[in-house]
């Protein structure tokens, strides 16, 4: 027996259960990588085979060939032939999920920019504080200090380029984020160092940013 027929004869830790399909999931007849794509449309995180393959209610391995089914569309490799999309499906971090290919990455930018000239909102300008001082910082780890969801707000903080994907925990998948250069030009400074203290507005500075930063 090949390897890659043990593995799928196999599956890891966490993925027996879900070759069978759970009560929940798409109806019958519903396209797999169909469904997915609807899913890959609005999640913020990348999503694990496992965790797809409970949501959809079909078996690892079905779910693994419908990713596969479209990475090969979206690089217009697929059966259908059809052209290279202007954004790929991802693995990172041990999940899946859908970014702009890195060679439009400035044309994105630059319409951002152009686009969105509004002033951020007092959450989202609060957010960017607790990543400039704390980063490179998880979304949980944000929350946590807010008290607050953020989701939303690092989607805008993202879309306006001001804060970046530092990297990806390996363990656990959660992306860690930190500021741009770009931040450092709308505040007219040269580097973090910059940034004012936050001890001496804080009841006690002892607990402040300014040591972990």
């Amino acid at each position: 027996m090949t390897d890659e027929q043990l593995t799928d004869a196999q599956p890891g830790v966490g993925e027996v259960a879900s070759d069978e399909a759970p009560a929940r999931g798409i109806p019958n007849g519903v396209d797999v990588a169909r469904a997915l794509e609807a899913i890959f449309m609005v999640v913020d995180e990348p999503q694990s085979v496992v965790g797809l393959a409970s949501a959809v209610g079909r078996p690892v391995k079905e779910v693994r060939a419908a990713i596969a089914e479209l990475v090969a569309d979206y690089d217009g490799n697929g059966a259908a032939g059809g052209p290279r999309r202007g954004f790929e499906l991802r693995e990172v971090g041990g999940g899946w999920r859908i970014y702009v290919r890195s060679e439009l990455d400035d044309v994105v930018r630059d319409f951002v920019h152009t686009q969105n000239p509004s002033k951020l909102s007092q959450a989202a300008l609060e957010t960017l504080a607790v990543i400039a001082y704390k980063q490179p910082i998880s979304r949980g780890a944000i929350a946590s200090i807010r008290a607050v969801n953020v989701d939303s707000v690092v989607r805008t903080l993202l879309g306006r380029g001001l804060i970046t994907e530092a990297f990806t925990d390996s363990e656990t998948g959660a992306i860690h984020y930190e500021t741009t250069d770009l931040l450092l030009v709308q505040l007219g400074i040269n580097s973090l160092d910059e940034l004012p203290k936050i001890s001496p507005l804080l009841d006690d500075g002892s607990e402040g940013f300014d040591d972990v930063r």
